[in-house]
């Protein structure tokens, strides 16, 4: 079940997946720190699932 926004690249998809994240929802379970230290993630894909995330009000562990 993977459940990311259009503008996600594969290897972001690829990073979330091998942490354990799944969709948006999962985000608020870590920091934007933890997110951006994955391997494969990259600035337009934060960009991305921020936008996501603000969109559906959700926020990251400790913000």
């Amino acid at each position: 079940m993977n459940e990311w926004p259009k503008g996600v690249a594969k290897p972001g998809i690829r990073a979330l997946n091998s942490a354990g994240l799944y969709s948006i929802d999962d985000l608020s379970k870590i920091e934007e720190k933890e997110l951006m230290a994955l391997h494969g993630m990259g600035k337009r894909t934060l960009d991305v699932l921020k936008e996501a995330m603000e969109e559906q009000g959700i926020q990251f562990k400790n913000s």
